[in-house]
C-alpha cells in the first residue's frame, strides 16, 4: 500500500464513519499521511481526526480518532493503528503491504515516480538567463510534465524565483564537472545561496550528499544478500512516499525536495544490509529520482 492509496483509504474510512452516522463531520476533500518523525510510531500518521475536530472542543478529536481506529483496523493491509497525544493516528501497515509496494516499485521501474497527477495542469513559464533559475526551470519543466501537466516557457509566464548562483556557468562546469554543479545549484532552497565549494562536492566520503546518495545506488546495484531482522520501516515509507515528492516538488517548483528526499532514502539504506528486493527498489528510486535531476546514477563508485 503506498502514501496515495493510503490517504484513498483513510477518507474512505472517514466517509463510511458518516454514512453510518458514527460521526458528524465535513468529509474532506483528500486526507494527509506522512511519514512520522521518528521510530516506533508506525509507517505513516495522519492527523485528519484533528482537523475534523476544529472548533468542537475538548477532546473531540481523541473520539473522533477512535472511531476512525476501529474502522482503519479491520482494513486489509494495516496492521495495527494507534493514538497518539491529542488525535494524531498512527498506522502500521502489514508485510504483505510492504511487500506489494516493492514489487510495485519493481514492476514500475523507471516509470516509478511519475504519473498523472498534474494531468490537465498547463504551466508556462518566463525564460531564464542566469545560471541556476535556468536550470531549475529546465528540471521543474520535466517534473511537470512526468506529473502529467504540459509546459511551454514564454514570455509572460511564471517566473523561476532562486537565489542567483553568482557564478558563470562554464566556470562552474570546469571547476566541478557537470553531475556536481548540478546538485549544487539543486540541492539548496530556492532561497539559500547554494554551496559552490569542490571540497565538499567532490568529496569521496559520507559527509558529502551527493557521494552517499550515489554510494547507496551503486551498493543497491550489487545487493545479493537477504538480511533479517533489519529495521526497514523508515527506508519502505521513502520509497512509497517518492512518487508524491515528485509531484510536490513538480507543484512548488522546488527540485531540493527530490534532493533532500534522495539523501534521506540513501540514508536509511546505508546503515545496514538490505533484503534483494527491497535493495533493488532501493536503486529503482536513488536512479529515477537522480534521472529527473539530470545527474547520472554509476553502478560503481
Amino acid at each position: 500500500m503506498t502514501p496515495a492509496q493510503l490517504s484513498r483509504t483513510v477518507l474512505h474510512t472517514v466517509r463510511r464513519a458518516v454514512e453510518a452516522d458514527e460521526l458528524c463531520v465535513a468529509v474532506p476533500e483528500r486526507v494527509t499521511v506522512q511519514t512520522p518523525p521518528r521510530p516506533g510510531c508506525g509507517d505513516y500518521a495522519t492527523n485528519v481526526a484533528l482537523q475534523l475536530a476544529r472548533g468542537r472542543g475538548e477532546g473531540a478529536a481523541a473520539r473522533i480518532a477512535e472511531v476512525l481506529r476501529r474502522r482503519l483496523v479491520g482494513t486489509p493491509g494495516i496492521a495495527a493503528v494507534d493514538i497518539a497525544g491529542p488525535g494524531f493516528l498512527n498506522i502500521t501497515l502489514d508485510a504483505h503491504s510492504h511487500e506489494q509496494m516493492v514489487e510495485g516499485v519493481l514492476e514500475r521501474g523507471d516509470r516509478y515516480g511519475l504519473g498523472d497527477g498534474l494531468a490537465g495542469v498547463h504551466s508556462r513559464f518566463a525564460p531564464a538567463d542566469e545560471v541556476r533559475a535556468a536550470l531549475v526551470l529546465h528540471v521543474v519543466k520535466g517534473l511537470v510534465e512526468g506529473c502529467g501537466g504540459s509546459v511551454d516557457v514564454g514570455p509572460g509566464g511564471e517566473v523561476i524565483s532562486v537565489r542567483a548562483a553568482g557564478v558563470d556557468g562554464r566556470e562552474l562546469l570546469t571547476r566541478l564537472g557537470g553531475d556536481a554543479a548540478r546538485w549544487a545549484l539543486l540541492r539548496a532552497a530556492a532561497h539559500d545561496l547554494p554551496d559552490l565549494d569542490p571540497a565538499h562536492l567532490l568529496a569521496q566520503r559520507e559527509g558529502n550528499p551527493l557521494f552517499r546518495v550515489r554510494y547507496a545506488h551503486a551498493l543497491a546495484k550489487r545487493s545479493v544478500g537477504d538480511a533479517e531482522g533489519a529495521d526497514d520501516s523508515a527506508l519502505l515509507g521513502l520509497l512509497g512516499d517518492f512518487p508524491r515528492t515528485v509531484e510536490a516538488a513538480a507543484r512548488h517548483r522546488a527540485p531540493d525536495r527530490l534532493a533532500r528526499h534522495l539523501v534521506a532514502t540513501a540514508d536509511a539504506f546505508l546503515p545496514g544490509t538490505r533484503r534483494k528486493r527491497l535493495a533493488e527498489a532501493t536503486g529503482v528510486v536513488l536512479a529515477n529520482g537522480l534521472r529527473l535531476l539530470g545527474i547520472s546514477a554509476p553502478n560503481r563508485m
